[in-house]
């Protein structure tokens, strides 16, 4: 791409530049190319934002769900036909590898895809009544204004697996991504804009925080959907909830990978490496925690650290790169001040653990994959790092192994190497996570599935498939009775 992309709100279905302060997303690999650049949405551009969609808002509700899914998919054939040139813009700005932006954002293309054909599904419900000449109608309706605020991780793929349904389902959006990376959600909501969305249908609002806080908080938003960290999830259900509105958060994992003695070791080594280092780690269902029983445990972690060892780490436009930077300097030293941390607490490095001090690794936001045994627990083994860094314990059993896959306040994802459909069986029953993968990676999510996490992983109704519209809908319960028979 040539030179940096001038940065613009959409607001009422105009593009027009921000007021307020500078904002820059910067290529991790090369922080000194400014990828996208531009004011920041103000206060008074929230207000317009808000208002837009509110007044967008039973026009919208009252657009057959056909039609509405018509719109998601034009611009699903959009988002298609761009995907090679957003893919690579993607990896520029986010830092995961080309091959890797490239179906993310044909993931976000199969999401409105799915969400297109809403109106060909099951609409509502038919109960029937004690009393004669009655029927019980359970219908659904938009729960209204909503304000989307998504995370840097999946800069695409993310939005579209919020907004799509808040869409198809008859709901207004003001939509805040992460400042770090603006510039897919530019090209997200152009794509929804000429697809032919009304006028004030959906609101983009690039900013900081503090217009994240003003969406949370707009005595006009009626629910928020929120993607990112603990706390800042945390922060929103309690604003949203002193306001009574409805809040779907996504927030932290700390996922475990068990692999028990029976184990395909090829398939579970493979898998490992998939979960731990694409996309740099920075997913919340990525592997940030591994569990290997005794019988199998120096075999696999002997081979496990040399596959680290030898992953191709560099820029992610390169097709020969395997794993990128990290999203800023500020995670890169946070990282590598939890590796430090966790080898003075008795961690033993297997692979990785110093940072690159020569070469373009050196210039760039980069980590190398790292792999640290622990004898008991630490900080790493608890605390959410978000980058390219496994914890390794080792278990006496499989018993053992499952309970220490719970040993932890998150409960997002977790992954089962086993042969034994009975052991399979048992982590079914006694892992607690929202989504449970035997013999596959912890990181992936499908859009007719519910997605989302167990304990503190996550809050409100899950995400994606039919689970969607118990957030983006409310229920009105209809008593439908006829008068007297006309004679």
């Amino acid at each position: 791409m040539a030179g940096a992309v001038e940065l613009r709100q959409l607001i009422a279905g105009q593009w027009r530049s921000g007021d307020g302060d500078a904002v820059a997303s910067l290529n991790p690999s090369r922080p000194n190319i400014v990828v996208a650049e531009g004011g920041s949405a103000t206060i008074a551009d929230l207000d317009s934002a808000v208002a837009a969609a509110c007044e967008a808002r039973r026009g919208w509700a009252g657009t057959p769900t056909h039609q509405r899914g018509a719109v998601l998919l034009d611009a699903a054939a959009i988002v298609d036909r761009n995907a090679e040139d957003w893919g690579l813009e993607l990896a520029i700005e986010e830092g995961k590898t080309r091959a890797e932006g490239v179906g993310e954002v044909r993931r976000a293309a199969q999401i409105l895809r799915y969400y297109g054909h809403e109106g060909d599904r099951q609409a509502g419900e038919i109960f029937a009544s004690p009393r004669a000449g009655e029927q019980i109608l359970v219908t659904r309706k938009p729960v209204g204004v909503v304000g989307i605020i998504t995370p840097f991780n999946f800069p695409i793929a993310i939005p579209a697996w919020k907004i799509a349904p808040a869409l198809v389902y008859g709901n207004p959006v003001v939509w805040k991504p992460a400042s770090t990376v603006p510039l897919l959600a530019i090209r997200l909501a152009d794509a929804l804009n000429t697809a032919g969305l009304p006028a004030g249908v959906l609101n983009l609002v690039i900013g900081e925080a503090a217009i994240g806080d003003a969406l949370v908080n707009h005595a006009d938003v009626d629910a928020i959907s929120f993607t990112g960290s603990t706390g800042v999830g945390r922060r929103i259900a309690a604003a949203a909830a002193a306001r009574g509105v409805p809040v779907q958060a996504e927030m932290g994992g700390k996922n475990a990978a068990v692999v028990l003695d029976d184990a395909d070791v090829e398939l579970a080594l493979e898998q490992v490496m998939l979960g731990a280092f694409r996309s740099t780690g920075q997913k919340c269902t990525a592997t940030s925690r591994l569990i290997v029983t005794e019988g199998i445990a120096d075999r696999f972690l002997t081979e496990l650290a040399q596959r680290t060892g030898a992953l191709a780490v560099g820029d992610p436009t390169d097709d020969a790169t395997q794993m990128g930077p990290v999203i800023t300097g500020t995670a890169q030293r946070g990282i590598y001040g939890s590796i430090g941390t966790a080898i003075s607490q008795g961690g033993e490095v297997l692979a990785g653990g110093q940072p690159y001090t020569t070469g373009p690794l050196a210039d760039g936001f980069f980590v190398a994959p790292t792999i640290v045994e622990l004898a008991g627990s630490g900080d790493i083994w608890v605390e959410e790092l978000f980058g390219p860094v496994v914890a390794v314990r080792r278990a006496a059993d499989a018993d053992e192994a499952f309970a220490l896959a719970n040993d932890s306040e998150f409960g997002l994802s977790a992954a089962v190497f086993t042969q034994d459909l009975t052991r399979a069986l048992q982590a079914v029953d006694h892992v607690d996570v929202g989504v449970l993968h035997i013999n596959s990676e912890s990181a992936g999510a499908d859009p007719h599935v519910p997605f989302g996490g167990a304990k503190k992983s996550g809050l409100g109704p899950k995400e994606q498939g039919t689970a969607a519209r118990e957030f983006y809908t409310h229920t009105t319960t209809v008593y439908l009775r006829g008068g007297r028979p006309l004679n």
